[in-house]
């Protein structure tokens, strides 16, 4: 990813941060020698510095995922930026984003009881404090069978790219008037764009 300087993301809480809130990410990899791509969301385990996940087993693209480096994108908010926003007319339009690049090496994980503890930590995740729903609450037979149908992985994080292009090219007054702006609508990615934004004056 290009990253010019004042984008770089280079303290690794933020980027872990990052990545537990935007934790849906696009996994690429080549297979059958053409690029591919599968949507899914992935866990972070910082203290192994790796990704958990896995994929439908009808999906082919974890077949020779093994054999190469793969490329895990988490995408934050995102907007448009017109230049009617500046001070001047001697502007053009661009895009404001965050987004972190993970690279490693994937390895199928076989053991029973990392794949049971994976899918637990997704579903202990995304449901909510107060939801009834346990994985361990169902019947052991029907998650036995249901895992049959997936194949789990762990990639082993080797390289970091990560980038908050949030307009920090420009002057202080003119970050504050594209805050003003985003802030003006309803719309969830201007409005995380503009908080962003907001840390960085």
């Amino acid at each position: 990813m290009y990253i010019p300087e004042h984008f770089n993301i280079d303290d690794d809480e933020v980027i872990y941060d990052f990545i537990e809130k935007n934790g849906f990410a696009t996994l690429f990899s080549y297979h059958n020698g053409e690029p591919c791509a599968t949507h899914l969301p992935l866990i972070l385990n910082k203290s192994e510095k790796a990704l958990y996940g896995h994929f439908a087993r009808a999906n082919g693209q974890w077949k020779d995922i093994e054999k190469q480096q793969v490329l895990a994108v988490f995408q934050g908010p995102h907007c448009y930026i017109s230049p009617t926003w500046y001070e001047t007319t001697k502007a053009v339009p661009t895009w404001n984003y965050v987004a972190i690049h993970l690279y490693g090496k994937v390895k199928v994980v076989q053991e029973r009881k990392v794949i049971l503890e994976t899918l637990n930590d997704l579903v202990t995740k995304y449901e909510t404090p107060d939801s009834p729903y346990n994985l361990n609450d169902i019947e052991p037979s029907f998650i036995e069978g249901m895992s049959k149908g997936i194949v789990a992985f762990k990639i082993k994080i080797s390289k970091v790219e990560a980038k908050a292009k949030l307009s920090q090219n420009h002057s202080k007054e003119r970050q504050t008037l594209i805050i003003k702006h985003l802030e003006k609508t309803s719309q969830k990615d201007n409005v995380q764009i503009a908080s962003l934004m907001k840390k960085n004056l």
